[in-house]
């Protein structure tokens, strides 16, 4: 290849992607259907035993000594697990029992449909298996209880026996539906799913995009679970279901919901519009001033929030292509608070201070996080390094540097990244060392669509060099 980027020509760099590839695929499918993983809580007086379809969003069995406990599907996590499987089967490094996954994690998310806290909430003194010192953490009757019909997507979590969660947690949490269904339209739209398949799959996206219609004016935590309010990644997600969800419903002869799905895009990205922070005009004598970024949320209380600067608008970015330029890697904004988040976690975390040459800033989530080291995310990282590469795919002359960029990122993650490529969910912003949740599903998700992006990117831009 003759587009003329230093890493591409580095075998030792090619070579390392490669052998990382292959560890976050077997890492990643650990989590798919772990049906031979129990997990006791007995200090809720539970054992948890997997069903074909749930996805964990960590294997590894933790109770908070020190690790978390991850023993979850997650629908925001799942989803995103759902769709980095797409990736290896689509390039052949899964064979068919990547659709016998998929089949599985259909059935198993339209069965959650079913379930119904008010029949858990009613059992008699249910307090009675739980530990007195955890008691605090058992989730209160009249929140279990709301949990039934299209709530159940918004649960946040649930144990994958396919049960409802019954830990205080922060709930609703609506961008799991629209990742959801973002993913399992991009199934449909591969053409391998068998009949009986497409007929499920297309249910359950029917399911999430309903829900996204009737939920997204509503409030809910945020992606980290922690603020109630509207956000923008939740917000974006959406309007992206709901754009490529108006296409397939077209193709479908459903013209009126495709319609009204439409609208709803529109709706929701003019809202987003709005969530630009001109810094100019706040400061307009500061002549450094960066242009500005896009706010990650709007609080139902109207704080303005410490965290409004956030890698959440980064993340949405690369899980909602396809749905034009505006609020994508193209869009100047979104590069500008990008380059905002490079600037913040650069000074604020030690292990970017005096970095090698070619390595970009290690990423977190925002300024003052204080979960676990309140540091450097793997999926944070490999999402600015995914950014880049998308940008570098849709910029033409520009896209050198923004390959360029892609790299710098990726070659830190191989800097903090064992010979045996396990990735948790962070690494320390001191030290480099691997804490919180170990082997995140996550994570090895983002690794695999960032070397995704990064082969669709330099085959862009060596048509454009030979065009």
């Amino acid at each position: 290849m003759s587009f003329s980027v230093a890493s591409l020509e580095d075998p030792a760099f090619e070579s390392w992607l490669e052998t990382q590839l292959r560890h976050s695929a077997a890492a990643m499918l650990s989590s798919i259907s772990p049906v031979s993983i129990v997990k006791h809580r007995p200090g809720f007086g539970q054992t948890v035993r997997p069903i074909p379809g749930a996805i964990v969003a960590s294997p590894a069995l933790a109770d908070y000594n020190p690790d978390p406990d991850y023993f979850f599907h997650w629908f925001r996590d799942s989803a995103v697990v759902i769709d980095a499987l797409r990736l290896l089967y689509a390039e052949g490094r899964v064979g068919s029992e990547a659709l016998q996954h998929l089949r599985d994690f259909t059935r198993f998310s339209l069965d959650l449909n079913r379930l119904d806290g008010r029949a858990a909430a009613a059992v008699e003194d249910r307090s009675a298996c739980v530990a007195p010192e955890l008691l605090q953490y058992l989730r209160e009757d009249h929140d279990l209880a709301k949990a039934f019909g299209d709530l159940v997507a918004a649960e946040t979590r649930v144990n994958p026996d396919g049960t409802l969660d019954v830990c205080r947690w922060n709930r609703p949490q609506h961008d799991g539906a629209p990742l959801r269904a973002l993913a399992l339209l991009r199934w449909a739209a591969g053409g391998h799913l068998d009949a009986p398949l497409l007929a499920e799959v297309s249910e359950l996206i029917r399911f999430d995009l309903d829900f996204t219609l009737r939920r997204w004016r509503e409030p809910s935590y945020d992606i980290w679970e922690e603020e109630l309010g509207q956000h923008y990644y939740t917000l974006r997600v959406a309007a992206a279901a709901l754009a490529e969800g108006a296409a397939w419903l077209e193709g479908l002869g459903d013209t009126a919901q495709a319609q009204r799905c439409r609208d709803e895009s529109r709706a929701v990205l003019h809202l987003l519009d709005g969530y630009w922070v001109d810094e100019r005009g706040e400061r307009p004598d500061d002549h450094h001033a960066a242009p500005g970024y896009y706010r990650s949320r709007a609080l139902v209380d109207g704080r303005p929030g410490p965290k409004a600067l956030d890698i959440a608008v980064i993340l949405s970015a690369i899980h909602s292509l396809g749905t034009g330029a505006a609020h994508g890697p193209a869009d100047p904004r979104m590069q500008a608070t990008l380059a905002r988040l490079d600037a913040l976690f650069d000074a604020a975390y030690p292990i970017n201070h005096g970095r090698a040459a070619g390595r970009g800033a290690a990423m977190g989530r925002y300024a003052g996080d204080v979960y676990y080291s309140g540091g450097a995310y793997y999926f944070s990282t490999l999402g600015a390094a995914e950014f880049c590469f998308r940008a570098a795919a849709a910029a033409g002359s520009d896209a050198h540097h923004w390959f360029e960029r892609g790299d710098a990122y990726l070659a830190t993650v191989r800097a903090h990244t064992p010979a045996g490529g396990e990735l948790s969910e962070q690494f320390d912003q001191r030290s480099g060392a691997q804490t919180s949740a170990k082997q995140l599903a996550w994570s090895h998700a983002a690794f695999i669509s960032c070397v995704s992006a990064r082969r669709i990117a330099a085959a862009a831009c060596e048509a454009s060099r030979r065009g």
